[in-house]
Parts: structure tokens; sequence; C-alpha cells
């Protein structure tokens, strides 16, 4: 006999009276997920020196290696978390990634840190489909931006506090023991999660969930959806180049200001990352809430069209970030892209999900993250550092900053996307209502 916390009127009570309490801890793992992640950047140049490497083979461990496989995985995963506990999926996920970070700890050269970059890879790859779908599922669409650009935030605070526990470990007892310090504790969030966390009815917040059928789509079903949805294909294509260049930032950012600017990794972790992280979290909530007000001022479309807008103002703050050699001018700039940066995430998850049907919606969300990891991780920390590594003979320690320069300028390719999502969004919505 089943226990009646097990009937589904019971558990989707406790689901919804605890979806503060789930979307904090995932967005608690997604912090982890992406401290993991981005920790290397601060640690990058202690590593070089340790290791012997160059720019080019540090881009390939933090970027291509890594998103080959976290992307890679993201499919099977996402099948799995349509048809099965989508809690369970992201509590190993978690185990996984965070001991293989710890791992790196361990590495004595460039295969072993490669091998182990892998491992943190694979574990991701359990992360944000399920999480989104999740979130999806327990937020209604008029509350449903401002959800995930709370989640979103695991992505500028955990890499702000990459930095600021890389840089700072780092500086008293080194590279390894950085590893250690970011690994070790998501394992303990990986028994809360699984401990606490209620699996949520599939559509619960979802008007239209009454109409929705149970069978299962099959992969191509869902890929053929998603390649017939033009708004869909310009949103990943928008977040895809804003992720590469934001990657390839990531990756080398903390570099490029020991380099040009003179700055020590604990004045990073220190000054700059605080900084960046109180930037990130008033642009990152204050899009997402102007963008639920959007969504029921003027329809759902202006969201997109609102990160268009808000992509054009970071532009060219961004741009005279690479191309000034003033320290106030540069740091004030940075945090200007940032802030106007930040937008995007929330409303671009958000919009993905909305667009995709109730039981495609973590595989909507793992092929969004497929095609953005392997060209936005795969390609952007990999490229920054191959034009780096070939511009060095020319321009020394300098060769960061052009390198990164030119990735600034693919921004407008971006926002032209996010406005075309915009403009057929729009045309739907009026199409529906006529």
């Amino acid at each position: 006999m089943s226990s009646p916390v097990d009937r589904p009127e019971v558990k989707s009570v406790l689901a919804i009276k605890r979806r503060g309490l789930t979307l904090a801890l995932l967005t608690l793992a997604y912090f982890f997920s992406y401290m993991d992640r981005s920790i290397l950047a601060i640690l990058q140049e202690a590593i070089i020196k340790d290791l012997r490497v160059s720019d080019f083979a540090m881009g390939i461990i933090s970027g291509t290696a890594f998103a080959i496989f976290y992307a890679g995985l993201g499919l099977p995963v996402a099948r799995l978390a349509d048809r099965t506990n989508r809690v369970r999926i992201i509590s190993i996920a978690l185990a996984i990634w965070s001991g293989f970070t710890a791992l790196g700890g361990l590495a004595t050269n460039f295969w072993q840190l490669l091998g182990a970059r892998i491992g943190v890879g694979i574990g991701e790859a359990g992360s944000s489909p399920p999480s989104h779908s999740i979130i999806a599922d327990l937020y209604p669409p008029e509350k449903r931006t401002s959800a995930m650009a709370i989640y979103s935030l695991g992505v500028g605070l955990g890499a702000a506090m990459g930095t600021v526990l890389g840089g700072t470990v780092l500086h008293f007892y080194g590279w390894r023991a950085a590893l250690y310090v970011v690994g070790l504790p998501g394992l303990l969030l990986a028994i809360v999660i699984w401990a606490v966390v209620p699996e949520p009815k599939r559509g619960l917040s979802d008007a239209q969930v009454a109409v929705q059928s149970d069978r299962q789509p099959g992969f191509m079903e869902c890929v053929r959806a998603l390649l017939a949805n033009r708004a869909a294909l310009h949103l990943i294509m928008g977040f895809t180049l804003t992720s590469m260049i934001g990657y390839g930032h990531a990756a080398f950012g903390p570099s490029y200001l020991q380099r040009s600017f003179g700055f020590g990794p604990l004045d990073i972790a220190w000054k700059v990352a605080p900084a960046a992280a109180l930037v990130i979290l008033a642009g990152t909530i204050g899009s997402g809430k102007l963008a639920d007000w959007l969504a029921r001022r003027r329809g759902i479309h202006a969201q997109a069209t609102m990160v268009a807008v808000f992509k054009f103002c970071a532009l060219p703050f961004m741009v005279l970030f690479y191309a000034t050699s003033s320290t106030p001018v540069a740091v004030t700039c940075y945090m200007a892209a940032l802030f106007f940066g930040s937008c995007y995430l929330g409303p671009t998850f958000s919009l993905i999900q909305g667009e995709a049907p109730i039981r495609q919606r973590a595989m909507w969300s793992a092929i969004a993250l497929l095609v953005n990891n392997l060209i936005g991780l795969g390609l952007g920390p990999a490229l920054v550092g191959g034009v780096s590594t070939l511009l060095k003979p020319a321009y020394g320690a300098e060769s960061l900053r052009y390198a990164m320069f030119i990735f600034a300028a693919i921004t407008p390719w971006a926002i032209f996307h996010y406005w075309r999502a915009g403009v057929l969004l729009r045309r739907a919505a009026i199409a529906r209502a006529s």
C-alpha cells in the first residue's frame, strides 16, 4: 500500500508549498555548478606556470573539452528527465561534478587536469535541463521569468564566488587547495536536495495541462517541434552568441586584469568580484521583474525585445573596457556592461520553456544548451586563447586585450536574434488572438 504522501494530489500540494525552497536549492546547485566551472579563470595564471601550458591549452581545458561532454550528455539526461524523477537526477549529477572538481586539485599535468574537467562536464550535464523543467512546472507563466531570473543568478554569483574563494585560497594555500575548497561542499548539497525537494507533477502550474497527453514524444518529434518554432531558434542563437562572448571573457577576464592592469589575484578576489556580484544581483533580479511587468503590460514578446535593448546598452561599455588603458575607466565600464548584460538568462530560459510543449521542456532546454555549449562554451575560451596565443609574439601581455576586443564585436549579431525573436513572438500572439 502506498503512503498518503505518495498520492498525486498530496505531492502537488507539497511541491507548491515548498516551491520557494525548491527554487532556492536549485539556484544553489546552479551556483555550485558555475563556481566549479569558472574557478579555473582566477587560478589560470598559477596553473599555466605550474603545469607549463599555453593560453590555448587552458582554453581547451576550461572550454572545449568540458563543453563536448557537458553538451553531448545533456540530451540523454534530458530525455531521462522528461520520463523519470528529475530531483534524483540533479542530486546525482551534483555529487559527480563536485567530486571531479576536487579531484582536479590532484592533477600534476595537462592530461590529468583535462580528465578531471571532463568529469565536471559529465556531472553538470544533469543540472540545468531538469531544473528548468521543474521551475516551469512550479511557477505559472506570469511569474516564471522572475523565477528563472532568480535561478540564473547562479551563473553570475557562482562565477563571482569562485573568483572570491579561488583567489583567496590561491593566495594563501595554492591553486590545488582552491579546487578542494569549492568542490567538496557540493557533495553535502546533493544529499540535501535528494532529501527535501519534492518531484512536482508535470505541468502543475499550466492551465493547458488538462489537454496535454501523457504520451512521451520521441526524440525526433521534439527536434522537429523545436525546428518549426522560429522564435525559439532565434532565442537559442542569441543565447549562444552571447554565451560565446561571455565564456571567453569569463575564462580570461581575470588574466586580462592581471596582465593589462596589474591586478593581483587577491585584488580581483576581494575587490572586483564582490562588486561584480552585487551588480549582477541587481541587474538579474531587476531585469526579471521588469520582464514579467512588460509581459503583463505588452505581451510575452516584450521580454525578448527588452534583452535586445539591454544588450545594445551594454555594448559601448564592453568595447571601452577592452579599449581603455585607464584602470578606473576599465572597472567602471566593466560594471556597467555587467549590469546591462546580465539581463538575458532569465527571459531566455523562461521564453524557451513557455514555447515548449509540457512533455518536451527538459528536451528543449537540453537542445538549447547543447547548441549553446558546443558553440558558446566549446569555442569561446578556446578561440580567445588561440587568438591571444597567435597575437602574443606581436603584442606580448596585451594580446588578450585584442583577442577579447574581437569577440566583443560579435554582440550586434546576438542583438539581432533577440530582436527578431520578439517580432516573431508578437506575430504569433496576434495570430492566436485573431
